[in-house]
């Protein structure tokens, strides 16, 4: 459990007392009258009851609760192992010990409680951390160095969770916290993102019934329709925020809310608690972040930021698969086309833009955005490169991919080639989607593997049966130093490169996640180039990317006439020059 009477760990906290907030009765009311219609004011009632015992914190809150230093790095809790400490020990001390708690400003420590499978996401107790990982004390320590990301899994439970299993035995309230339906009953419109069954039968102290289970059988949806469980989440919420974490991500919420003869994705209902959430988070914790996770296109996606009034920070779902595409056709058509029409978040939002994570590369952002003959195209150019392709049923009952497992690292790798300088080029292609990810506008997110320079791990994959382990291996601290150590190896160029990059980028004010973004016009389709400035006007750099083909004369005569004076951030090189196939430079503007 967390320790009694949390204080404020996170340096950005400052201790507090419990006091009285007032959320607005008006706003609260009208969230809830839409989920609980006849109960609204009771519910509300003990909302407000619920955040008058929390001890008041802050963090960095402000008009502007984000800078251009701000880097968040993707890991799991065990990630580096060692002996005689715990993993998140090992991790505090790895990052101070390389410096890289001063080039990531967040963590994103992905689920540390107790579980029974989906490496942490099938959570068993929301409230402790898994003593295979560590402690709260940990969680503490760590938090003096970097500000935290925490993961709350709030659509499902695991099935050997204390509260489904008062389900199990009929235990009030707990008889109410899950989705009872008949399995012949027409479920068909329901999108599924898995293509295992929507239903899974149990035994109960009332005889056998089926409860709604989205992702697993392992992972027992919730029942928000049941304002307790509504309450019960919202005081997990909030003792996360009491930790100290600076962002609170909503794992996916877009399967929150269910209702028969519809599609249960993105209801009317699940906003307005996205919204609740943000809410009554602010009321206490006014710097904390609300991020949604919803893999979906990218129209459904952005509609998370509601009005400015929902998620702060919504993840940038389109921009991996995209970036694909690009490097394996050689050309940015379908990147630039996206990026043209790719509308401003509302003030006070932004994106979290990445590449990698423990998920796979998911696809579904990519319809509508590139015709089917370039969907095929990726597909079958990362299987080349070792992908496992995971598949969903779809409406018409066809499998169709949904998500690419294979390390970025991997799916960035040159063609097949004897070359001898195949190792440069693959690092170069690598780190230039990464430069491009860190210089878009929002806020970017390493996953730890594109940082280390990871490639698949196909050992893991296998002798787990599950695909996703291609991309999550786990290091001994020693076999992490080794991998680093080897001179002119992929991993340390990558290592290395990435590290340079993050340097510049907290050092130059244009890459201020709302500074403004240009697409620049004249590129021949190979290449994209865009500009930022800062928010005073006084920066300026551009981002060129070379996606395919040697420099031509119309890409010779574009640069010199459009780049004269610029320099290169990266190099150093005061006349730049042209970027090189499957290379990203910055460009200083004078």
């Amino acid at each position: 459990m967390p320790p009694s009477g949390t204080g404020c760990y996170n340096r950005h906290f400052t201790q507090g007392v419990p006091v009285s907030v007032d959320l607005s009765a008006g706003v609260l009311l009208r969230r809830l009258e839409t989920l609980y219609p006849g109960v609204a004011t009771e519910v509300a009632t003990a909302i407000q009851s619920l955040v008058d015992e929390q001890v008041v914190g802050n963090n960095r809150g402000g008009d502007r609760p984000w800078n251009e230093q701000d880097v968040v790095l993707i890991t799991y809790a065990d990630q580096i192992r060692s002996s005689g400490q715990s993993p998140l020990a090992t991790l505090g001390e790895w990052l101070s010990e390389t410096s890289l708690d001063g080039l990531f400003s967040v963590v994103h420590l992905l689920p540390f409680y107790p579980y029974s499978s989906d490496d942490g996401f099938s959570v068993i107790d929301y409230l402790q951390v898994d003593p295979e990982v560590g402690d709260w004390d940990d969680i503490a320590r760590l938090g003096e160095q970097v500000d935290w990301m925490f993961d709350f899994v709030l659509n499902h439970l695991s099935r050997k969770s204390d509260w489904f299993q008062k389900y199990l035995a009929g235990e009030s309230p707990f008889d109410r916290f899950f989705i009872e339906a008949d399995p012949s009953s027409d479920l068909s419109e329901v999108v599924r993102p898995r293509s295992s069954p929507l239903l899974t039968g149990v035994e109960t102290n009332r005889g056998p019934r089926h409860v709604w289970s989205t992702f697993s059988d392992d992972q027992i949806d919730l029942n928000y329709a049941e304002p307790e469980v509504l309450l019960r989440m919202l005081r997990v919420l909030l003792s996360y925020a009491s930790q100290g974490a600076r962002i609170l991500r909503l794992d996916a919420v877009a399967f929150l809310w269910k209702e028969k003869g519809t599609n249960c994705m993105h209801l009317p209902q699940t906003h307005e608690v996205v919204k609740l959430m943000r809410d009554v988070v602010t009321a206490v914790f006014p710097g904390t972040l609300i991020l949604t996770e919803t893999n979906v296109p990218h129209e459904e996606n952005v509609r998370y930021f509601g009005e400015g009034d929902e998620a702060h920070l919504v993840y940038q779902f389109s921009l991996p698969p995209l970036l694909l595409d690009a490097f394996v056709h050689g050309d940015a058509v379908y990147l630039r086309q996206w990026l043209e029409k790719l509308a401003p978040p509302p003030p006070g939002c932004t994106f979290l833009n990445f590449t990698a994570s423990h998920d796979g590369i998911g696809v579904r952002p990519l319809e509508g955005l590139v015709p089917q003959k370039r969907f095929e195209g990726v597909i079958d150019a990362v299987r080349a490169r070792g992908a496992l392709v995971n598949t969903r049923r779809n409406a018409a009952g066809d499998q169709v991919p949904y998500e690419l497992n294979i390390t970025y690292v991997d799916a960035l790798s040159p063609k097949a080639t004897e070359e001898a300088s195949c190792k440069e080029i693959h690092a170069r292609r690598f780190l230039a989607s990464q430069a491009m990810m860190l210089a878009m506008p929002g806020i970017p997110a390493v996953y730890f593997h594109s940082l280390v320079g990871t490639r698949n791990d196909y050992q893991g994959a296998e002798a787990s049966g599950i695909h996703r382990r291609i991309h999550r291996h786990k290091y001994q601290r020693e076999e992490l130093e080794k991998h680093l150590a080897e001179k002119e190896s992929l991993a340390s160029m990558i290592y290395e490169g990435y590290q340079r990059l993050l340097l510049l980028r907290k050092d130059h004010p244009a890459f201020h996640p709302d500074a403004p973004f240009r697409l620049i016009d004249g590129a021949p389709k190979e290449c994209l180039v865009f500009e930022r400035v800062s928010l005073d006007g006084k920066e300026r750099i551009c981002v060129l990317v070379n996606f395919g083909n040697p420099p031509s004369e119309e890409w010779d005569h574009f640069f010199a006439s459009t780049f004269k004076g610029y320099r290169n951030l990266l190099t150093g090189q005061i006349e730049a020059s042209a970027p090189r196939p499957g290379e990203c430079v910055w460009l200083l503007g004078e």
